[in-house]
């Protein structure tokens, strides 16, 4: 299906939904993450690791080096993820680990010009400053990259849902088609069409909103 992001999302090619499994939460992934719920980081990770290699490979991570690396950037977040606050304007999760990322890249090169990083400490930062930066143009990601972002996040919720409301959904807010054209192939009203619409947003918005804007 060529299809984009939900109104307000990037717009651009995507894949269709999973089938429907797992049940409805009222926490947001973020929130179960910091409590350590189960089965919560490993859809963190689902959501971010293809983002994070794509930072690796920007980086000049390759191969499977950039595996090793997002795996560090992944721990590293795990450990710290109840520190992330959004403290500035534009904070956000993805610049949080997206730092992380330059990070881990940084100790990378290092490591890979033999030269040991001691622990800790001023020392430990004198000697990453000494690294030529091969990360200025990780700032901004492309518009390809944020895409795929959203529509993994789209999977998250998609088992929350009957199809005929996905399905909804998916043909207004991703495909950009009107409610009124939608509703007589769903067998419904435009009303009915714009109230799944706005579900499917809202939980959207509950479950990852904190997490990918």
């Amino acid at each position: 299906m060529d299809a984009s992001a939900p109104e307000g999302f990037p717009r651009g090619a995507g894949d269709a939904p999973p089938p429907r499994s797992g049940p409805v939460t009222s926490l947001s992934l973020l929130r179960r993450a910091r409590d350590n719920e189960p089965d919560a980081w490993s859809r963190l990770v689902h959501l971010y690791r293809p983002l994070v290699l794509y930072w690796c490979g920007r980086g000049g991570v390759r191969g499977g080096d950039a595996d090793d690396v997002a795996q560090e950037v992944l721990h590293a977040a795990s450990a710290s993820i109840g520190k992330f606050r959004r403290e500035q304007p534009g904070d956000s999760f993805r610049g949080w680990l997206r730092g992380i990322t330059r990070n881990c890249i940084l100790l990378y090169f290092r490591r890979s010009r033999d030269r040991p990083l001691a622990v800790g400490g001023s020392d430990a930062l004198l000697r990453l400053q000494e690294i030529p930066q091969p990360l200025s143009d990780l700032d901004e990601d492309p518009p390809e990259e944020v895409r795929s972002l959203y529509h993994r996040a789209l999977e998250l919720v998609r088992s929350e849902f009957e199809d005929r409301t996905w399905s909804a959904f998916w043909l207004t807010a991703v495909e950009g088609r009107s409610p009124v054209a939608v509703a007589p192939e769903l067998g419904v009203t435009p009303a009915a069409v714009r109230q799944s619409k706005s579900r499917v947003l809202r939980r959207l918005k509950q479950e990852v909103g904190d997490l990918i804007t």
